[in-house]
């Protein structure tokens, strides 16, 4: 029986209401959690947390533009299976001949196919009841992929290549499926209609506060306040690409080292700004608008 408490979070993980509901939800009907946001809202984040809090095994799938079912869910390996073949007929000539020792093929025989069956993320989640599935950004994916996942989706079950092996799975003994997806493009509306959905909104100045208490607790109060002033005035300004929670986690986990009143003086400086900033026009953007206001990284900001 798969675990369907209902889950807020950990010592490291702060998970809104909204979003606890809909994971709970999703994991008590046996269906995966789509979630949507931008980039650094915690979408990949909540399965790690939450496999790693109830102690569950966790499967990762991180998507690209070559993604492919097989890769997925299992593939055969032919080319372990013709070396295995030509091994077992080498073996046989060789028996003709009077020889008594034998090439080996690594415990692995010819005539039982599911010997060469490499099975992926999808189908090792599936064969664990009670375990975390993560297929990270899906949106990165090409068209056919969600469409592929579909039967699977609504059958709960994978057909292994050549061996014809079923892996199936009751609903109750579902995995939790965590599906994540930037929005790049949209997914297609039967793939939506097999999901929970949830769009993780960016937290607020209060609750990046909490999260960051999370990563950070050691942290100075103002050092935290004044980086958080410069971190969404940045947001603010129109970037190319604004800043996320994980690069103002890492750029107060270098401050963190630096004794509180420098680190204060650092951030203000906006000193190590190569945390927040990931282009050349930003950067070039954000250094002129210090040449003009030297008060930049200041109270003034609010």
């Amino acid at each position: 029986m798969a675990e369907t408490t209902h889950w807020t979070g950990s010592d490291k993980y702060l998970c809104d209401p909204a979003l606890a509901q809909a994971f709970h939800m999703a994991r008590t009907l046996g269906m995966p959690l789509l979630i949507e946001g931008e980039p650094g809202t915690g979408k990949t984040e909540l399965p790690i947390h939450y496999a790693k809090d109830r102690g569950l095994d966790l499967e990762v799938y991180p998507v690209g533009s070559k993604s492919n079912i097989e890769q997925f869910v299992a593939r055969f390996d032919h080319v372990k299976y013709l070396r295995d073949s030509q091994i077992e007929i080498l073996n046989a000539q060789r028996e003709e001949k009077g020889l008594e020792s034998k090439l080996t093929t690594g415990n692995r025989n010819p005539e039982k196919l599911g010997d060469y069956v490499v099975k992926g993320p999808a189908a090792i989640a599936y064969s664990k009841p009670n375990s975390v599935l993560l297929i990270d950004e899906i949106d990165k994916a090409p068209r056919e992929f969600p469409n592929d996942l579909l039967y699977a989706l609504s059958h709960r079950k994978f057909i292994m290549p050549e061996s014809g092996e079923v892996i199936e799975i009751s609903e109750a003994d579902m995995p939790a499926i965590v599906i994540t997806s930037n929005r790049e493009q949209e997914l297609p509306t039967a793939f939506k209609g097999r999901c929970i959905y949830h769009y993780i909104d960016f937290p607020d100045k209060e609750v990046m506060g909490k999260i960051i208490e999370k990563h950070h607790p050691k942290l100075d109060e103002k050092v935290v306040r004044v980086a958080l002033d410069v971190f969404y005035h940045l947001r603010r300004l129109g970037l190319e690409r604004a800043p996320t929670t994980r690069e103002i986690l890492n750029w107060l986990k270098y401050m963190g080292d630096i004794a509180p009143k420098e680190a204060v003086k650092k951030i203000e400086g906006l000193e190590g700004i190569g945390a927040l900033i990931k282009t050349q026009t930003d950067m070039e953007r954000v250094n002129r608008m210090i040449g003009a206001d030297d008060t930049f990284g200041g109270s003034r900001l609010n």
